[in-house]
Order: C-alpha cells, then structure tokens, then sequence
C-alpha cells in the first residue's frame, strides 16, 4: 500500500497483562497507527496481536476516527466491542499514540 505524502507513522505502547497471550512472545504491547495529518484521522493500523483476526478486529474498529477530536469515542468502541484480554493494552497504547501525535504536531 502506498500512503500520501500528507500520512504519519506513530507508534504507542502499553504494559501486557501476564495473562495475555501476547506477553508469551512480546514483553510490550504496541500499535502502529498511519494518520492523515490533513484530517487527523486514522487510515490504516497494525499492533502485534498473537493472531491476525484479532488485529483485523481491532483495525475496522479505528478505522477513519479522527484521533485529536475522537479519541473518547473510539476508546469506548473498542471497551463496547472488544473484549479480549489485551482491551486495557489496547485503549492504553491508542491513547500513548495520541499523546505522541499532539506532541509532534503540536495541537
């Protein structure tokens, strides 16, 4: 896939659960979010979820949300839809990415 020119690549992390399955293979729990800078929304994502599916999942919930304005709602739709283990990982790192975004691109 190629990405405009307008795109960023941001990262965030978060502390695994020892229940996890992820921490079995990872000692961190990570996202990868490319985001429009003209728009500040999201336009595609990875982490490093055990299996594919579930990054799938997690990737069509975030999806196209702005992530300066719309943090608060995308947080509570992976609370509402995503329910497997990693969830307080997950909501953690999208947040640590958005910090990251508001602080190189100062807004």
């Amino acid at each position: 896939m190629t990405y405009k020119k307008s795109t960023l690549f941001i990262t965030g992390t978060a502390r695994i659960g020892k229940a996890d399955p992820i921490a079995a293979a990872h000692d961190i729990f990570f996202v990868g979010l490319i985001i429009d800078k003209t728009t500040n929304k999201i336009v595609d994502f990875t982490c490093n979820m055990v299996r594919d599916v579930t990054n799938d999942f997690i990737k069509s919930i975030v999806l196209e949300y702005d992530i300066v304005n719309d943090c608060d709602a995308l947080i509570d739709e992976v609370k509402e839809r995503f329910h497997g283990l990693a969830q307080k990982s997950v909501c953690a790192s999208i947040k640590d990415a958005r910090n990251k975004y508001l602080n190189l691109t100062d807004q």
